[in-house]
């Protein structure tokens, strides 16, 4: 009872931080007009309360910086940088393959020139960087540490990364007129955003970016201080996908569609084995040297 306790803590969060948006963003389009979307608005403060909520979370589960995965700014830039590394490793062999089956094609409407590419390297990396710096403290930091102090480890990684993977897809699509705007109107939506979770069309990908969470848990509890680690990868799988949607069209006449998703093309099935296979090939490496180093211990006592 008090590990499913633990386990829907963070819905409660998420709940509390939706609702008070859905308010909050009613009053706040009222200043903005029909400048941005309704739902849009009530998802960015839902997203800025979120991260809000790590700071009063730190101090109830007497968490440090350091307990979040965070390390001094030498070793943070340099697991930064491992990272990014990891990232290119990790998703380039899924991206050859996609467009080697024929998956994406080469957009040749595009006309690039040298400064044009270098801004959109910029921007994507700098919008890569921006969403693995607010994603990675409260997904692989916060909720991670605030499970692993109540569930065993794998519990705690399988939750956080089911909550990581589910509001990816808590999303209403409805545009609202903003005449017939009310204060309850973001709730009309926020039941929209949670059905949605019921959906089956998103099952490709919401199983493609649990196991990304999972990966990235991975990193965060088997290297010390490691949620730099998570950011540079992060970082660098949103950098290629972003990059790779510049360049290549998806080809939906291919026979192999169906190893990506509809969410963007990319992930899917694909990005699910290779993930999968990735982490087994680690443990089955750390199992193997843990049992040589054994019998090496065992030896020298002989």
């Amino acid at each position: 009872m008090r590990s499913l306790m633990a386990a829907l803590i963070p819905l409660a969060v998420l709940l509390a931080a939706s609702s008070a948006a859905c308010v909050a963003g009613y009053f706040i389009i009222q200043g903005l007009g029909d400048a941005f979307p309704f739902r849009k608005v009530i998802s960015k403060i839902t997203q800025l309360l979120l991260v809000l909520s790590i700071f009063p979370a730190m101090a109830w589960l007497r968490l440090k910086k350091e307990d979040l995965g965070f390390a001094g700014k030498k070793l943070f830039f340099k697991q930064l940088a491992q990272g990014f590394a990891l990232g290119l490793a990790t998703l380039l062999p899924v991206l050859t393959v996609e467009y080697a089956l024929g998956i994406h094609v080469f957009d040749e409407s595009k006309h690039w020139t040298f400064a044009l590419a270098v801004q959109k390297i910029g921007i994507s990396l700098a919008l890569a960087l921006l969403i693995s710096l607010i994603e990675e403290p409260i997904f692989r930091g916060i909720l991670l540490a605030g499970l692993m102090k109540k569930l065993p480890v794998f519990g705690a990684v399988l939750v956080s990364s089911g909550y990581y993977a589910a509001l990816h897809f808590l999303d209403s699509h409805t545009e609202i007129p903003l005449q017939e705007l009310d204060v309850f109107s973001g709730f009309t939506l926020l039941g929209e955003a949670f059905a949605n979770l019921l959906n089956p069309s998103i099952y490709s990908a919401f199983f493609a970016l649990l196991t990304v969470g999972i990966f990235l848990c991975l990193l965060r509890t088997h290297f010390h201080a490691g949620l730099a680690m998570c950011i540079g990868c992060h970082a660098a799988w949103v950098w290629q996908i972003k990059m790779f949607k510049s360049l290549f069209n998806l080809d939906f006449k291919s026979k192999f569609i169906h190893w990506v998703s509809s969410y963007d093309g990319v992930i899917g099935p694909l990005v699910t084995v290779w993930l999968l296979l990735a982490v087994i090939v680690y443990f089955v490496y750390r199992h193997s040297t843990r049992h040589s180093s054994g019998l090496r211990q065992q030896a020298e006592k002989r």
